[in-house]
């Protein structure tokens, strides 16, 4: 369904300031999405986090279903949306690989009524590269989706349209590709989509609490979806009718499903290595462009390590699954409410688990984190260890200058919740992104130390 991917904010979250340096500790992950739960007033949110292959955390925040005040566990389902396009197109890289279809092949030998089905691959339309007008770019459900129909039937209706543009000439996201591409799927097998998912994905790798198209039931631990319009109190959100989801988006799952679905992709588990490149490598558009995608899956290739990102949305839920393959890391964030701003709480969570940097330099004493709380806390009681700075930050930092600062902090109120967000070089320097709140404040710094740990800079204002 709706993917809501932001690529360009990954690639700012990719830029020298990215990167992790450190192992990443379940507290202080807890303690940065306990904080977005409460400012961005989220209903319900599941997390899950993978470093190295491992999960360091997996926990349920808020409520599933207001009425019923039932909190959110680790076992939650929430719907996932878009995220469902990376298995329905490693379902088909499956059949390929036992050459019972090609990527290559047409879209008519499938579909020989569709527009321009000769011209159009299957490839082409698991990469969003074929010109098929989506039938869902809204973000609400309309009046055609309240009322059940058939994937043959919407098929019909949007692929038989004249293209949106020349195939493989632009990307435009299309879920009406995802439909035509599961049931190419049923078509090669003879058996239902969501048969072919579970039996060849959900099952091999014990995903117990994945589901294709589950019957909503709130006593088996599963979510309710939630709106809202002009910033007024959420409402339950009424579903999309049958049929309009599908290979697109019907999939419900929790974060540590997710995460091993990930380990299971980086580990090649029930794909080759020639089907995961295909699904993690982006497509080339006729003027050689980049799409940016691969099939079921966003694909960015800049900054410190290659990501592989996908949103989701449908009615009443958003959804994101983001991979790191040069670190075996993933961070999974659901949530119960389709207005839900999960973005900036993702980006934090994604740059705890980037790669470092070869370039940063290591530095002697104290960590980045501790070396930031050390000097915040000696600058609120207005003295500072000039034995730990720099002679020139030394000398820059008058007495003057640390009682102003002692002064303002005071009145702002105590220093809390800080955090690393990510750490770079420069100059032959480490440089710490430092977060923070000053009283009800939020603060960013750069916190500069040179491999004998001298602190040379550590500036910040409020963000």
């Amino acid at each position: 369904m709706r993917a809501r991917t932001n690529w360009i904010a990954l690639a700012i979250l990719l830029a020298p300031f990215a990167a992790r340096a450190q192992t990443v500790k379940a507290e202080e992950l807890d303690s940065i999405i306990r904080k977005a739960v409460v400012e961005k007033q989220l209903i319900g949110v599941s997390v899950g986090v993978m470093q190295n292959g491992k999960v360091i955390l997996a926990k349920g925040y808020g409520v599933r279903d207001i009425a019923s005040k039932a909190p959110v566990t680790p076992a939650t389902m929430f719907a996932i949306g878009s995220v469902t396009k990376q298995f329905t197109c490693s379902a088909m890289l499956m059949l390929a690989e036992q050459h019972k279809l090609s990527l290559k092949d047409p879209v008519s030998k499938y579909f020989p009524n569709l527009t321009r089905a000769k011209d159009i691959t299957l490839i082409d339309v698991g990469g969003h590269l074929s010109g098929y007008r989506d039938y869902y770019p809204l973000d609400f459900v309309d009046r055609e989706m309240q009322k059940p129909q058939s994937a043959d039937a919407i098929i019909d209706e949007y692929a038989t349209r004249p293209l949106d543009f020349e195939p493989r000439s632009r990307y435009s996201y299309s879920n009406t590709g995802f439909l035509i591409l599961g049931r190419v799927i049923e078509k090669v097998t003879g058996q239902p989509y969501g048969s072919i998912v579970t039996t060849k994905i959900f099952q091999p790798l014990g995903l117990t609490r994945t589901a294709y198209e589950p019957t909503m039931q709130p006593a088996n631990d599963m979510a309710r979806g939630y709106t809202s319009f002009g910033l007024a109190a959420p409402i339950p959100a009424e579903p999309e009718a049958a049929g309009w989801a599908g290979p697109a988006g019907a999939i419900w799952s929790t974060p540590s499903n997710l995460l091993t679905w990930d380990l299971s992709l980086l580990d090649r588990t029930l794909i080759s290595d020639s089907s995961y490149k295909v699904l993690t490598t982006p497509q080339r558009l006729t003027d050689g462009r980049t799409s940016g995608y691969g099939c079921g899956e966003g694909v960015n290739d800049r900054g410190l390590g290659v990501v592989l990102s996908h949103g989701g949305a449908v009615s009443g839920f958003v959804a994101q699954n983001t991979v790191i393959p040069s670190t075996r890391s993933a961070v999974v964030v659901l949530s119960n409410s389709d207005f839900s701003p999960i973005g900036a709480l993702n980006q934090e969570l994604v740059s705890k688990v980037m790669p470092k940097s070869p370039d940063v330099p290591t530095v002697a004493g104290l960590s980045a984190l501790d070396a930031a709380k050390k000097f915040l806390t000696e600058l609120e009681r207005g003295q500072v260890d000039r034995a730990s700075l720099g002679e020139d930050f030394s000398v820059f930092l008058t007495q003057a200058k640390i009682d102003a600062g002692k002064r303002a902090l005071n009145a702002m109120g105590p220093i809390s919740n800080v955090r690393i967000a990510g750490v770079g070089e420069r100059g032959g320097m480490e440089v710490a992104t430092v977060l923070f709140d000053v009283g009800k404040t939020p603060s960013r710094g750069l916190l500069y130390r040179t491999p004998d740990g001298k602190v040379q800079e550590f500036l910040f204002s409020r963000n």
